[in-house]
């Protein structure tokens, strides 16, 4: 791993809450993707970042990078965290794979098992729910609700 690589000043930002600085590492043409959030564009994606770290108080990252080139780079993270809606502890793997351009990420996916998460967050419903199609829709719902206020408090802030 190249220590002062545009994914390791990615990541690095992230494990010291610096939204900021995460935000600096995307495009203004970033597309972004993940099981919870679903897509989003560069306003949502750093606002979401932003969102995270704020509610995140306990928020532990360590990640991994598997390959990165001009064009593509492809890393795991480990997030270990308190869901805030539950007071539930989470470890959650996350894989993730950028196209990068010019020094900037332009697409960013994360993956995950989003039935394991769900039990870990959600407890009994996650376990008898997380596996449906109905559930899946529902968080990600509540998740871009949630994501649309904070965006609009922030703009009449």
């Amino acid at each position: 791993m190249v220590r002062n690589s545009l994914i390791a000043r990615f990541y690095s930002a992230f494990q010291g809450k610096d939204a900021a600085g995460m935000k600096a590492c995307y495009g203004k043409n970033v597309v972004f993707y993940d099981p919870v959030f679903r897509q989003l564009d560069y306003q949502s994606v750093t606002a979401m970042w932003e969102m995270l770290l704020k509610n995140g108080k306990d928020l532990q990252l360590t990640y991994e990078i598997f390959e990165e080139t001009e064009d593509f780079a492809k890393a795991k993270w480990i997030a270990t965290y308190t869901f805030s809606r539950t007071n539930r502890k989470v470890i959650n793997e996350i894989h993730s794979n950028f196209k990068l351009e010019n020094g900037k990420i332009i697409d960013h996916q994360d993956h995950f098992d989003f039935y394991k998460w769900s039990r870990q967050a959600f407890g009994i419903s996650g376990w008898l729910l997380g596996w449906t199609s109905y559930f899946r829709n529902k968080v990600s719902i509540n998740a871009r609700l949630s994501l649309d206020k904070y965006m609009h408090n922030k703009q009449i802030q």
